[in-house]
């Protein structure tokens, strides 16, 4: 029997989602269990425990690799994969776990080694489900009828059926809302014409089983409700001007990038990672390292984008119920689409294809999925010795992973960034289409009660997008922080005091270690300059004498709008503070649930933190919600310049000085001085060109 050759976290490749899901029809053959429908194939990663092991080998085989007697490499772990599966007549679904073997053909029932039912919970809706959604709002009779009586629509090809996730559903079974837009051609932008009903799918039914019409019909023959017909385009065959005035900006690396790839571990500038992507989180950081004086010590042991809310402010029906949780609803993975080069990415790019499954088992590749690629951050420090004029100044750097999701109308693009600094970043970009409607009934058509008119009779609704980051700290411990300690510091303003602050300029910094469950559900205070702190106090900073320790450094953000008690604060609880922390447990990685849609309540963190636990030794987890409120603008439609939002995690003393100072000189040849004058030359500070030797980044 071959065993499997790559790295334990690699996402599972097209060979074996196919043994997954063969595996399981021959489980369900043997059982008499009848037709499957596949929700998820992917990897079940392998326990904390085993992974941690398995790293630490790794980690030291590598640091070894030169040895006269390096150390043998870690043995393989078992390969698994998760499968969700939904069977005819059965509310809840099917978790199964199935054992990967390399080079097995045609794998047998045993190959399944659980096969669990969840009763009572929805799957999330895969593209499939929300295509089959459309398909059948555009086939059903009544929706026709209705079309041609209100709208005078008889153009179904011109209908666009938005498929939504309900909040707070009023149907029974698994099922999608559809919002509804037309097109007046085919590069028309729907959303400039939306539709004033609201049909409800059955996913399980295959059927319409409501519609949601806030306006009667009103006397007379022809269209009894007016649409707006006023087109509002950003397709570039739509555009009537274009600017002329724009030049090239190129980004060229003529040596290549600096960047190695091994399958999915990559290195960069002393940084290394593991590479992973799955239908729910899409991209992932495992084992993230940096190396600084000859040793490459664990940073982050995973990090990713666990969960997102977007709650919509308007709180009359059908919009009470437009609540989507992007990431557990439809998966961030599934909503992925391929990226272009020279447009999505610049410069020397580095792509990953992604594989997951569709409905019928079958591995789907989505190309270019994932981009990698080096970007200039500007200055990285400077200083000019003004008695000397001589300067020292070297220009920064990042790598940049990204991929873009697009959840039906909205494009969420992740860029995940490592610094030279040690720095870890991450942005979400958000753009695409504002999800828009008609006034409701009573609504001043002119002036929208709970959203902004960005066309005639074309209201966008304000809402928020909340967001979660599962952090898992490692901060030099290579037992994955097991012994991470989290600490909130403030700001803290001393009190007038003659003799200790006499002037009323003193502040100090004060820390709390946050050393229980209940303890560490906390809130941003920007006003005391508060930062999270991942502590390891097993080892001390040489040049401090503290501990080493990374900070979350957050960003200023309204809270969840949403009031306490009511189902967006209920199923969002993980939006209802800024930082949670709990023990690991490798069954708890989705802080809204394990099944989110269709969901009444929040079963992940409201759960994990109804009972307070100590935190000490017990390997923490920190979950970090953040997020935008989006009060629309005008400027955001037909398509929405991005809004930013995101956060950054620094090195807090885990080096001994500025990890960068063995940058080497590096004027960039290439660059061209635009200045008016005949020689260029200018005055900086005494000397004619601001340093001593006519460079701005003296090497020598």
């Amino acid at each position: 029997m071959k065993t499997f050759s790559g790295h334990p976290l690699d996402p599972l490749s097209a060979d074996e989602i196919k043994q997954a899901a063969a595996a399981c029809r021959a489980y369900a053959d043997q059982n008499a269990i009848g037709s499957l429908r596949f929700n998820v194939i992917s990897l079940q990663e392998p326990p904390k425990k085993q992974l941690v092991e398995y790293l630490k080998t790794a980690a030291a085989a590598a640091a070894a690799a030169g040895a006269e007697a390096p150390p043998p490499p870690p043995s393989p772990l078992p390969r698994r994969a998760f499968v969700i599966l939904q069977l005819p007549g059965l509310c809840g679904v099917v978790e199964a776990e199935v054992d990967l073997q390399a080079g097995v053909p045609e794998p047998s029932a045993s190959a399944v080694l659980s096969w669990t039912t969840v009763a009572g919970v929805s799957a999330l809706a895969s593209p499939d489900d929300c295509l089959e959604a459309e398909a059948l709002c555009k086939a059903d009779p009544r929706v026709r009828q209705l079309l041609q009586e209100r709208y005078g629509i008889t153009d179904l090809d011109s209908l666009c059926c938005d498929p939504w996730s309900i909040h707070a559903s009023p149907v029974d079974e698994r099922a999608i809302q559809c919002f509804l837009y037309v097109k007046t051609s085919p590069e028309d932008n729907a959303y400039a014409h939306p539709l004033d009903m609201t049909p409800v799918v059955g996913l399980d039914s295959g059927r319409v089983l409501r519609i949601d019409l806030p306006y009667k019909a009103g006397p007379g023959g022809g269209p009894a409700i007016e649409w707006n017909r006023e087109n509002n385009n950003y397709h570039t065959a739509l555009q009537t001007e274009l600017r002329t005035d724009m030049k090239p900006l190129n980004i060229t690396q003529p040596q290549g990038p600096s960047f190695s790839v091994q399958g999915n571990h990559i290195s960069w500038q002393n940084w290394s990672f593991i590479l992973g992507f799955n239908y729910r989180e899409g991209v992932v950081l495992h084992d993230v390292r940096y190396k600084y004086g000859g040793v490459a010590r664990p940073v982050m042991h995973r990090v990713s984008l666990v969960e997102m809310a977007v709650p919509y402010a308007d709180p009359r029906e059908p919009y009470v119920r437009k609540c989507a949780f992007d990431v557990g609803d439809y998966g961030l993975g599934y909503c992925t689409f391929p990226l272009t080069l020279g447009c999505d990415c610049l410069g020397h790019i580095h792509y990953f294809d992604a594989t997951l499954a569709n409905s019928k088992g079958e591995p789907v590749t989505i190309p270019k999925a994932i981009c990698m690629h080096e970007e200039d951050t500007g200055l990285l420090y400077k200083h000019v010795d003004y008695r000397t004029g001589h300067a020292e100044s070297r220009r920064g750097r990042r790598l940049v992973v990204s991929h873009v999701a697009t959840v039906v109308n909205y494009e969420y693009a992740f860029y995940w960034y490592l610094y030279m600094d040690g720095a870890i970043g991450l942005d979400i970009k958000l753009t695409g289409e504002l999800s828009t409607n008609m006034p409701s009934p009573g609504e001043d058509p002119t002036a929208p009660d709970y959203g902004t008119l960005v066309g005639p009779g074309v209201n966008a609704q304000h809402h928020q997008h909340m967001f979660c980051a599962r952090l898992d700290p490692a901060v030099g411990d290579e037992d994955g922080g097991r012994g991470v300690v989290v600490k909130e510091l403030d700001v803290e303003t001393l009190p007038w005091d003659g003799l200790t602050n006499p002037y009323g300029n003193g502040f100090r910094t004060v820390e709390t270690a946050l050393t229980s469950v209940h303890g560490a559900q906390r809130c941003i205070a920007p006003e005391r300059g508060r930062v999270w702190k991942f502590v390891n106090p097993q080892l001390l900073n040489p040049v401090s004498r503290q501990p080493v320790a990374y900070k979350l450094v957050p960003v200023a953000h309204p809270p969840l709008a949403a009031l306490p008690g009511s189902l967006i604060g209920r199923k969002g609880h993980f939006a209802t503070k800024q930082l949670w922390v709990t023990p690991h447990n490798d069954k708890q990685n989705w802080p809204a649930g394990d099944y989110v849609f269709g969901a009444k309540e929040c079963t992940g963190l409201a759960v994990w933190t109804r009972e307070d636990a100590p935190l000490a030794g017990a390997d923490p987890v920190v979950w970090y919600s953040f997020g935008v409120t989006h009060v629309v603008r005008p400027e955001d439609f037909p398509i929405m310049p991005v809004e930013v939002c995101g956060f950054t995690l620094k090195p807090a003393g885990f080096f001994p000085r500025n990890p960068c100072l063995d940058l080497p000189y590096d004027r960039n040849a290439a660059s061209v001085d635009n200045h008016g004058s005949a020689d260029g030359a200018t005055a900086a500070n005494g000397h004619g060109n601001g340093n001593g030797n006519g460079s701005c980044c003296n090497g020598a």
